[in-house]
């Protein structure tokens, strides 16, 4: 997933403030102005990439892009314990100032890649699509699905604006499944699908019936979302969701439901073990 260059340096901007404040007081009364060095972030343990570009612009923006950069992977790629993921070049200063906001970035969005690519491996050989969510770090959801699709999954909706999602809530405020798809219906610009959550199979006979172009499958078991998959007879497009876990997600891709969404991609992701080391 291309992200464009100044959307990474306005993001980075913002949390290299945070951690920056009004100056690295350490470093500035440590390190000489003028000193030039080298240092290189690698791998402390396996683990799938991603946050790189991310990476790079908060190095350009403390440097005011005097640093060369130069990477040994892209994001999606795999590393070993002890690998370098990038080499960089430039003022030292600069290297320390943005060493901790870099390596949080790139520790985090690693993480999800890596944990996402472990789901994708437990329903290798089914026809499931595992996709992420919008349970997601606010302010980082453009990174954190970016990270997803590194790690080969599929993304949902970025947000509200994007897609129908007709949950729960609006379901009990309408009086039912089948009255919220045709308001829905009535109401979205054409060519925009419609999805709803149910929880029963009889909602689930309510929402085919009443148009819709995908049923979220929400909180059921293995065996009641194959039985969703039968009554539903290739209608609507099936997604299931909630409670998906690396034990139980192959359970969920060989009942043939089209879609499996899981929040833990983004929300419980542990990050990559990796450090910044100056070469002197």
């Amino acid at each position: 997933m291309h992200i464009a260059r100044w959307t990474l340096e306005e993001m980075a901007a913002r949390w290299l403030a945070e951690d920056v404040g009004r100056g690295d007081v350490t470093t500035g009364a440590v390190i000489p102005p003028d000193r030039a060095g080298v240092a290189r972030i690698e791998a402390r343990a396996p683990f799938v990439v991603a946050g790189l570009p991310i990476a790079r612009a908060c190095f350009d923006l403390i440097s005011d892009r005097q640093v060369a950069w130069h990477a040994f992977v892209s994001d999606g790629g795999e590393v070993a314990g002890h690998d370098a993921l990038a080499r960089i070049e430039g003022p030292l200063a600069a290297i320390l100032t943005a060493e901790r906001t870099a390596l949080n970035l790139l520790g985090h969005l690693s993480g999800i890649a890596t944990i996402t690519r472990r789901f994708l491996k437990e329903v290798q050989g089914t026809t499931a699509t595992i996709v992420d969510t919008r349970k997601t770090t606010p302010g980082m959801r453009l990174l954190e699905k970016a990270a997803v699709h590194a790690g080969g999954a599929a993304n949902h909706r970025f947000g509200l604006d994007d897609g129908v999602l007709i949950k729960d809530n609006h379901v009990a405020a309408v009086g039912g499944v089948e009255a919220a798809v045709q308001r829905a219906r009535a109401s979205v610009p054409h060519g925009l699908k419609v999805e709803v959550e149910v929880t029963t199979l009889d909602q689930l006979d309510a929402a085919v019936a009443a148009g819709a172009d995908a049923v979220l499958l929400d909180n059921m078991q293995p065996e009641m979302v194959a039985e969703a998959v039968k009554r539903a007879g290739g209608k609507a497009t099936l997604e299931a969701s909630g409670g998906i876990t690396l034990e139980n997600v192959r359970r969920y891709a060989e009942t043939g439901v089209d879609l499996i969404s899981v929040g833990a991609l983004t929300h419980s992701a542990p990050n990559a073990d990796l450090a910044l080391e100056v070469e002197l």
